[in-house]
């Protein structure tokens, strides 16, 4: 890959990009019109099938595993705090959230798709029958409330690589409960996590391109960039999770589930890296400073170093009580 020598920063890259938001837009995200809405996947009171449609719902989610709805509520939860996550981004350097710029089109419209993600989700909770909604929507807000630092700061750079990873963890994660709450019986769930997972791929689609731009041409400050956030890992919002009456700190009791039913694992983390690293056509960029040499070296060798550790892990085999699920 040829990167400009040029030394640009990130306001005028931003500004760069910004002139072609707009194309990403109409390639990443769908018109409202084709777009799916909860209240097509889900019964209404409305309908005179309303109780039957109901009754199958409640019966399909009775085959569902401790540790599978423990999981769903928590990616619920991460989903239904979106609006942390377009506060942090519209304050992203070059984006502007006081102007009409394609940045900011960008945001909202992102924003109005993943709107969608929290809205079905927290209606299946209602209506499936098995979910404490009181102690659900307590850790909704408290998730909000605490807040959330990424670790990007203002910077678009390590922010891209950031919503990058993110997006990527999402898909997987909503595509595996899919495919378990399909093994499991419930065909409703799958459809629903199958379309949400499918909303996550495009969304990770855009941002990489937004780092692959620029790595054009920005080569050695976003190197720089992607170091950063690998060294210090990627902070998923659920790190932040707590009950309600509790203190934060029961990421680990979620993370535990999500990696005994191989929805969300340690290897899946280094895969998410490989697969950045070749996307980005990392080991192939020319012209970069020594500090982003010895960057891109760190980058490259860090997925052996984290599968070592992956090999390592013990995941307990004791099912931590969530006081979001119903006995």
């Amino acid at each position: 890959m040829n990167n400009s020598k040029i030394a640009y920063t990130r306001n005028e890259v931003m500004l760069h990009l910004g002139e072609s938001v707009n194309d990403y837009t109409t390639e990443f995200l769908k018109p409202i019109e084709e777009n799916w809405q909860a209240s097509e996947l889900l019964p209404l009171t409305s309908d005179t099938s309303f109780i039957a449609d109901l009754k199958t719902i409640q019966e399909q989610a009775e085959g569902l595993s401790y540790d599978l709805l423990a999981v769903l509520v928590a990616d619920t939860i991460t989903e239904e705090a979106l609006p942390t996550y377009e506060t942090w981004l519209a304050g992203v350097t070059g984006i502007d959230q006081y102007s009409n710029n394609g940045w900011m089109r960008w945001l909202r419209g992102w924003t109005s798709e993943e709107n969608r993600h929290g809205d079905v989700l927290n209606r299946y909770l209602y209506l499936c029958g098995r979910i404490n909604m009181k102690e659900f929507e307590a850790s909704t807000q408290y998730l909000i409330a605490d807040g959330f630092n990424n670790g990007a700061g203002k910077d678009p750079y390590r922010n891209f690589v950031y919503t990058s990873f993110q997006e990527l963890a999402t898909n997987i994660s909503h595509r595996r409960v899919a495919s378990l709450a399909k093994q499991q019986g419930s065909n409703i769930l799958s459809k629903i996590c199958g379309l949400v997972a499918a909303d996550e791929a495009r969304h990770a689609k855009a941002y990489k391109t937004f780092v692959k731009r620029i790595l054009e041409l920005d080569a050695n400050e976003m190197m720089l960039a992607f170091e950063d956030m690998m060294r210090q890992k990627i902070a998923m919002p659920a790190q932040y999770l707590r009950q309600l009456g509790q203190e934060v700190g029961m990421f680990s009791n979620f993370s535990d589930a999500a990696q005994r039913i191989g929805v969300y694992t340690a290897y899946d983390y280094t895969d998410i890296l490989k697969s950045l690293i070749d996307e980005w056509e990392i080991e192939t960029i020319r012209g970069l400073q020594e500090s982003g040499e010895k960057a891109r070296d760190y980058i490259i060798s860090l997925p052996i170093r984290l599968n070592r550790l992956a090999d390592r892990m013990k995941i307990p085999e004791t099912h931590y009580k969530f006081n979001w699920i119903l006995a």
